[in-house]
């Protein structure tokens, strides 16, 4: 990976900042996780093609209706604010990760907008358009899932950032809903994240080619670099976010003081 043990630990230094500063001052912490609940629903669903501008995310989830936007627009931004919601609450109380849970999280993901297929795995085999890798068929996905969930456990000790980029890899690659895989892959990917302490990363739109190109090479080729960069740099930022709220901001020297004085 690109300059693997410099990201990393520059992430795991910005951690410890962050840490020295727990429990957060509580109005600070609420505007930090509004802001970022925000940025991550805007960029998740904007890569799935959802078209609501930032602002427009924003409004949509103060409860305005956008005029010239599509129902299942505004469902998807929020049916993704209550996932994150829910995972929010799955961090607070603590236990392995369950088939159930990855369904409960799918579920939201697509309420009101496909209510046959929420929560449901897939039931006829799909290809990914433009990808070249081939999905588990329909008929194994239980025994796959479940091979998912016990790699998973396995690999608890890893870095959760590499940690976290391969297992939506692993899981974007299974493919187990008819649709919702991206944005359901990116919610568990971050419950990891979080899970561990760090901010969630917000993959973004802007980089949606180099994050499907990262994709298709890691279940190719199994070179999980590619997307542990995009998920390190998305950490790094929210870890950045965080910090210039929290640590004290240099002092600006006042005009006319210096050399001429």
């Amino acid at each position: 990976m690109r300059n693997a043990p410099d990201l990393l630990q520059r992430i795991d230094a910005a951690k410890a900042r962050l840490d020295a500063y727990r429990p957060l001052p509580a109005h600070t912490a609420a505007s930090l996780r509004d802001h970022l609940a925000l940025e991550w629903t805007y960029h998740s669903n904007g890569i799935e093609g959802n078209t609501l501008t930032l602002r427009e995310t924003k409004v949509v989830l103060e409860g305005i209706t956008i005029g010239g936007r599509s129902l299942r627009e505004h469902l998807e931004a929020i049916n993704h604010r209550d996932a994150i919601e829910f995972i929010e609450a799955m961090v607070g109380s603590p236990g392995p990760l369950t088939e159930r849970d990855i369904k409960d999280i799918h579920a939201l993901v697509l309420r009101g907008i496909d209510t046959k297929e929420a929560g449901c795995y897939r039931r006829e085999n799909v290809r990914i358009s433009g990808a070249s890798t081939t999905l588990p068929d329909f008929l194994h996905l239980p025994r796959v899932m479940q091979s998912f969930l016990d790699w998973h456990a396995q690999h608890c000790d890893d870095h959760p950032v590499r940690h976290a980029a391969e297992l939506h890899i692993r899981f974007m690659g299974i493919h187990p809903f008819i649709d919702g895989n991206g944005r359901t892959g990116r919610l568990l990917m971050n419950l990891i994240l979080m899970q561990a302490g760090y901010p969630p990363a917000i993959l973004r739109v802007e980089d949606r080619l180099s994050y499907y190109d990262a994709l298709d090479e890691a279940c190719v080729t199994n070179n999980y670099d590619g997307l542990t960069q995009l998920v390190g740099e998305g950490v790094e930022r929210s870890l950045e976010a965080y910090l210039a709220l929290l640590e004290p901001q240099p002092t600006p020297t006042p005009h006319g003081s210096g050399l001429g004085l």
